[in-house]
């Protein structure tokens, strides 16, 4: 039986490999975000080895999965975002590789279901491990990557993106590391999930701020289009505050160790950024805030991973 690749995957594969091709495809994926995928599998992997249930493989398989699904669902914002109209040359931040013309809508359109494709290999491996909650938890990942800024009813083009973020990237992504390895749902889990994805719902906060003005040309309403700027900078402190409060109750409450509080390293980190926020004028004063919200994310995360694994 001979399998017919489609044209755009065979096109990928046969261009020939130059540097601006390999920087465009960097460009895509949005390394600098990366850690929003990172940080919750770390956090969740040092409480599996607080609980005494750290398992490499799993634990390295999820944190690649997670990877991968971010991935797909940047290149996959990348290209929604420029067949809806959504990008355009007024919009302020990092190039956008569809809408730039830097790479054609179906070779962004085949790397975003080769990310989710590489996601969905490494799940079935998780599935092994972890039997069907962890299919559930993979399907609804996969879905809501597309279903970000693509499918009929883009969740980010309604509202709900600050959402979505909120579960996948805190809730899911932190319970289901520390499921993976332990076999166990954990209360701690999903409270540490609250901690990382209220900052990295902060992260989308500051990203949607800054677009809010040609997110709501292009029809685009995000919850910043929705709730208007003086709400979603109140949004932004809300994220902040949440993210304090989750180590000073798992300690005071669930008895966590004292070494989670070096978590709160990240109070003098957030002043710049909040300054930012608070204060911008323009859309281009917060793209410095977007890189210090993502170094909030990482130092968060690694913090409260070494906070347990010390512990």
């Amino acid at each position: 039986m001979i399998v017919q690749l489609p044209n755009a995957f065979m096109e990928a594969l046969t261009t020939p490999p130059d540097l601006s091709r390999i920087r465009a495809w960097i460009l895509a994926t949005r390394p600098k975000t990366l850690i929003a995928s990172v940080a919750p599998v770390i956090a969740g992997t040092g409480l599996a080895i607080y609980h005494g249930v750290f398992a490499f493989l799993p634990a390295l398989a999820a944190l690649l999965g997670a990877i991968c699904i971010q991935i797909g669902t940047n290149i996959g914002n990348d290209y929604y975002d420029f067949v809806r109209g959504g990008d355009t040359e007024d919009r302020v931040g990092p190039v956008r590789v569809t809408q730039a013309g830097i790479l054609p809508p179906k070779i962004v359109r085949a790397g975003m279901l080769t990310a989710l494709g590489l996601a969905i290999v490494l799940g079935v491996y998780l599935v092994w491990i972890g039997g069907w909650p962890i299919v559930w938890i993979g399907l609804a990942s996969i879905a809501c990557a597309v279903l970000y800024t693509g499918g009929p009813f883009p969740l980010a083009y309604h509202g709900l993106g600050d959402l979505f973020v909120f579960i996948f990237f805190g809730l899911v992504a932190v319970a289901g590391t520390y499921y993976v390895q332990g076999l166990s749902w954990s209360a701690d889990a999903f409270l540490i999930g609250a901690g990382v994805g209220a900052l990295n719902t902060a992260l989308i906060v500051v990203n949607n701020l800054r677009d809010i003005e040609t997110d709501a040309r292009a029809g685009k309403r995000t919850l910043a289009v929705r709730i208007g700027r003086t709400l979603t900078k109140l949004e932004y402190l809300l994220m902040l505050v949440i993210s304090l409060l989750v180590p000073l109750v798992g300690w005071m409450v669930l008895n966590w160790p004292v070494a989670v509080l070096c978590s709160l390293l990240v109070i003098p980190l957030s002043v710049s950024p909040v300054k930012k926020v608070i204060g911008h004028a323009e859309a281009r004063d917060l793209l410095p805030a977007l890189a210090e919200t993502a170094q909030l994310v990482g130092v968060y995360g690694l913090a409260l991973a070494a906070g347990f694994a010390l512990g």
